[in-house]
């Protein structure tokens, strides 16, 4: 049996409408099902995300060149430096000069150099895609020095390899990656981390004070919706928008009640007249000698006072009683035996009731509560042998199921026999005891509380009255 607001479970996927949809479209309904349910939660994203990604794009853009101008101005620098200690090389190619250039090179360049007689250059290696000290250095080499070299900017993280081919040697260099390179990464993440975490906190701070009037709205009109008093401390807060809503709906709320009220007491004052005018017949047939027509008359009147007490209680809806708690194992027991006292039409038949879990005590206007489940099993005694009445509680909501073996409703009228007054030609529907409005003051009760009733197939073949109330 479905719940009191089941949500239609979804169905698979159809490969012909994700085809019609089109995959961009899929995408977005697939990435759309993963995104936060929550305003608190969207709201930060649609303050956060914009703002990292301006960042972004500003760091990027901007921070970027500059660092890609001091790179280009490091890697010429070194090129120069090696330049220079080459044609110092060409020019004294003696043993002691060689040595004299590499301690000059060590002490006043930073650079470690040493020469390789008769060595070949190494294979040339891929070039990285985003290296941008590997695209420098090279252009730079090829720029100022013109002759074949290799590099290794990514072998180790803090030295940069480089090889040029002389014409007798090979004359290695190793560099400080500092010297060629303005490293910018470890920039860019403590930017953009700092700052995000900034507008975070702010976002926070400033989003839990604007969601909290909407939360406390939604609170006070779920409470109202359910019949439940609203908080004591509840009034409009928060912005301009958020202030006109609840304004609206305390408005609404006291029209609602104030209808309730003048219907109430319409309703009141026509009972009270109806029902002396019942009570007048009454006397005046008790005044009458016995005879046949007169218990005809007297079983007519009864009749007229059980329909009016039905369609008072229909008008009224039970709306006016307070919430309490209530053992609901005591309720149904006091239902099954008003249902054999003869208040009902159990005299004979079996009634059976399941608790799980006992004690059930939950928070319910019990009269009103009472009246719906007496409701629901009266109806299924009228034309089953035997009742069964399971009540459970799980994830906050309390489920009645009334399940019987008599002849059941079609599947297509089980939502229209909840009409007032309605009838079906139906095994279900001949006793002319019924006022038709049972299940209608069911349902109004159950929806009262915030729940609903349903009808489905009975595992015992009849009919299964489901009522599901959120406690």
């Amino acid at each position: 049996m479905s719940a009191v607001s089941d949500t239609a479970r979804p169905h698979s996927e159809d490969p012909a409408t994700t085809e019609r949809q089109g995959p961009v479209k899929w995408l977005l309904a697939r990435f759309g099902e993963q995104m936060p349910k929550g305003l608190y939660a969207r709201a930060l994203i649609i303050i956060i995300a914009p703002m990292v990604l301006l960042q972004s794009v500003l760091t990027f853009v901007f921070l970027e060149r500059h660092w890609q101008t001091v790179t280009h101005r490091l890697s010429t620098g070194t090129v120069q430096n090696i330049s220079m200690l080459i044609d110092m090389y060409e020019a004294f190619p003696k043993k002691h000069n060689v040595d004299t250039l590499t301690a000059l090179a060590a002490k006043n360049l930073g650079l470690r150099v040493r020469f390789a007689p008769g060595e070949e250059l190494p294979q040339v290696r891929s070039k990285p895609f985003f290296d941008l000290l590997d695209t420098t250095l090279s252009d730079e080499l090829e720029r100022r020095i013109g002759r074949p070299f290799w590099i290794d900017t990514v072998g180790r993280s803090d030295l940069v390899d480089i090889r040029i081919k002389l014409e007798d040697s090979v004359m290695h260099v190793l560099a400080r990656r500092s010297q060629t390179y303005a490293s910018n990464s470890h920039i860019f993440i403590v930017w953009m981390l700092g700052t995000s975490v900034v507008l975070l906190t702010v976002a926070i701070l400033f989003l839990r004070n604007q969601i909290r009037p909407i939360l406390r709205l939604a609170d006070a009109a779920e409470s109202f919706g359910k019949g439940r008093p609203m908080p004591a401390d509840f009034k409009p807060r928060g912005a301009r928008e958020v202030r006109q809503a609840a304004h609206a709906f305390v408005e609404m709320k006291d029209r609602i009640e104030r209808h309730v009220e003048q219907r109430t007491l319409m309703l009141a004052g026509v009972s009270h007249d109806l029902r002396t005018i019942l009570t007048r017949f009454r006397l005046q047939l008790a005044m009458l000698e016995e005879d046949p027509e007169v218990d005809a008359m007297r079983a007519d009147v009864d009749e007229m006072q059980a329909m009016l007490e039905d369609y008072m209680a229909f008008a009224k809806g039970d709306s006016g009683e307070a919430f309490s708690y209530a053992d609901i194992g005591e309720v149904l027991g006091e239902v099954s035996a008003q249902a054999h006292g003869g208040k009902g039409n159990a005299d004979g038949k079996t009634i059976e009731v399941r608790i799980e879990k006992e004690p059930l005590v939950v928070r319910v206007r019990r009269h009103a509560f009472k009246r719906a489940v007496s409701n629901l099993v009266n109806n299924a005694a009228r034309f089953a042998d035997t009742v069964r009445v399971t009540a459970a509680k799980s994830d906050g909501v309390l489920s009645i199921e009334v399940d019987d073996d008599g002849p059941g409703v079609p599947e297509d009228e089980r939502e229209l026999v909840f009409r007032p007054f309605y009838r079906i030609d139906h095994a279900r529907n001949q006793d002319s005891g019924s006022t038709g409005l049972g299940l209608a003051i069911s349902r109004d009760i159950a929806r009262i509380h915030g729940g609903d009733i349903t009808l489905d197939q009975s595992s015992l073949g009849g009919l299964k009255a489901v009522l599901k109330l959120p406690v």
